[in-house]
This record gives structure tokens, sequence and C-alpha cells, in this order.
């Protein structure tokens, strides 16, 4: 079992984390709808196809890869993905990754890659933009500056699979995937 580093944060229950990601989700389907019906937006649309899903499956394990990697090398992204993800994975049980995946995957996507890309302009800046914001939304405190760089790249990545696709289902897809791949991973990786 690997030893975490102590959390500059209080500890949340399952009901705690599970209610705040339910939170959060409609919160964010509620901005992106209100946004949209005001913007006057046109959603990117959410079609499915088959190489599409494709390219997302392969997006999320690139993600998960790159995430390995950086893990591994950078020290202070180590430390700070360890409290960001013992904080909310540490209560869960393994059915709650269920909702860990789909309630940001779907609510994030939507506002982030579905409303806000064709609001400013279905283009890089938007894309590093948007990416940027998609990074900030994961700041739980101010030392957790290395995950926010990482979910900025993350971000990004989503964002341009977004563009380069014309799809909303590759960002959601690899969202969700990355989401319950690497959630497992960490979980797995710490059972006694």
């Amino acid at each position: 079992m690997t030893q975490s580093p102590p959390s500059d944060l209080e500890p949340l229950s399952r009901v705690q984390v599970l209610s705040v990601m339910a939170f959060t989700a409609v919160l964010l389907l509620t901005i992106a709808k209100v946004w949209q019906y005001w913007g006057q937006i046109r959603l990117l649309p959410l079609r499915f196809v088959a190489v599409d899903f494709l390219w997302s499956l392969g997006l999320a394990l690139l993600i998960v890869l790159a995430s390995g990697v950086i893990y591994r090398l950078w020290p202070a992204y180590r430390q700070s993905a360890d409290r960001y993800l013992e904080l909310v994975l540490t209560p869960l049980t393994w059915p709650d990754l269920l909702w860990l995946g789909l309630l940001p995957g779907l609510s994030e996507e939507l506002l982030f890659r579905g409303v806000m890309l064709p609001a400013l302009g279905l283009n890089l800046a938007a894309v590093l933009l948007a990416g940027l914001v998609f990074g900030v939304l994961h700041l739980s405190s101010p030392n957790q500056w290395p995950y926010v760089v990482w979910a900025t790249v993350v971000g990004v990545a989503l964002g341009y699979g977004a563009l380069a696709s014309g799809n909303l289902l590759v960002p959601v897809v690899a969202h969700i995937c990355t989401n319950w791949i690497s959630s497992a991973l960490w979980k797995s990786q710490r059972r006694a």
C-alpha cells in the first residue's frame, strides 16, 4: 500500500463526495443550458460515429498513459494528484466510480466543449481558453497548482478532440473513460 501525503483539506464522507459531484454536475449543466439559451449558441453535436468513438478511446488511453508518466517524473504533480484523488476517491466504493465517470464527464464536457467552444469561436484560441478554465475548475486548494496544470493540458486535449472531430462524443467518452481508468488504477494501487 502506498502511503498518502498529508492533506491540507478535511476528509470528506462518501455522501459528501457524491453530493458535491451531483451538485456540481447540476450546476455545470444549468450554466451550460442558460449560456446556450441566452447566448443563442448552437451546441456542438453529439452523435455516435464509430471512428469518433474509437478516437475517444484512444484519447482516453493517451491521457491515462501521459498522466502515469508525469506522475512518475514530476514529484509536485504526484503529490498534488494524490491529495486530490485521496480526497475524492478514498471514501468512494467501487460502484461509485461509475458516477465519478459519468457526472463530470457529461456535465463538464457539455459546458466546456459543447457550449464554451462554439461560444468562443471553435478555434485554437477557444480550445486553449476553455482548457484553462477547465483546469482552474480542478483547483481544490492553492497548493494544488500542479494538478491544475495537468487538468488544463487534459482540457486542451479534450477540446482539440472536439474541434478536430466536430463531435462532442469524442471528449465525453474520453473524459468518462479517463476518469474510470485513472480512478480504478489509483484505487487499486492503494488497496491493503
